[in-house]
């Protein structure tokens, strides 16, 4: 049994994983069809069914930041996984709602070393994920560097050649290394340092980025 996770259903064998249990709740409504909770273990609500497609699908909330995210990871080992977040976007080429498909996450922060990486290394997603998620997005997608920081993203802890950053993608690319599963990202541009972006854009943008992850997993397996 998991040390986290606490499972009341059989779980698939992809996942789309994301900080907030809220939204969690959300794609899994807008994804899987009669979605039924997996797990409601301390407060990180997961949901498995079928998508449209007829693909099995699990939805994993993770918690706020790198460490939490990781250690369900590590629950879900022998997931496929893609994670939607969102992030704080600072480069003013960067807009609320964008979609952020990132080439690289930057270690910008201690904890990063728990997961074997030097300050400032960039932790890389598989690399079909990474084009299949650009591939779903289509003209929607943006490539992008970013950073993971263990506290709430501002400019002036932003590495050069990041143009937003997170608290969560560094963990999540770095471990799934380690346990070997194929991961990549995918942040929706929630902030910037003078605007936040309303509950209804955000909502909307997730369920763009949950289809589009739905749909990058729903091909079939590939070696990273």
């Amino acid at each position: 049994m998991p040390r986290r996770l606490r499972p009341t259903a059989p779980l698939a064998t992809d996942a789309i994983l994301v900080g907030d249990p809220g939204r969690a709740l959300l794609l899994a409504q807008e994804l899987l069809v009669e979605p039924r909770m997996s797990n409601h273990a301390r407060g990180l609500w997961g949901y498995t069914a079928r998508t449209a497609a007829r693909d099995e699908l699990t939805i994993q909330s993770t918690g706020m930041g790198g460490p939490s995210a990781a250690l369900v990871l590590a629950d879900l080992a022998e997931l496929g996984v893609k994670r939607v977040g969102t992030c704080v976007g600072f480069d003013k080429q960067v807009s609320l709602g964008n979609l952020l498909v990132p080439m690289g996450a930057i270690a910008a922060s201690g904890s990063s070393a728990s997961f074997g990486l030097a300050p400032d290394a960039i932790a890389r997603p598989d690399r079909t994920l990474f084009s299949r998620l650009r591939q779903s997005l289509g003209i929607d997608a943006r490539g992008a560097m970013m950073a993971s920081l263990d506290t709430t993203p501002s400019a002036a802890d932003l590495p050069d050649g990041a143009v937003a950053a997170d608290m969560q993608t560094v963990a999540i690319l770095a471990r799934a290394r380690e346990l070997g599963i194929a991961a990549a990202a995918l942040l929706i541009v929630s902030e910037s340092s003078e605007e936040t972006l309303g509950d209804e854009d955000l909502a909307s943008a997730a369920r763009r980025a949950g289809q589009a992850a739905a749909e990058a997993l729903s091909k079939p397996q590939v070696e990273s």
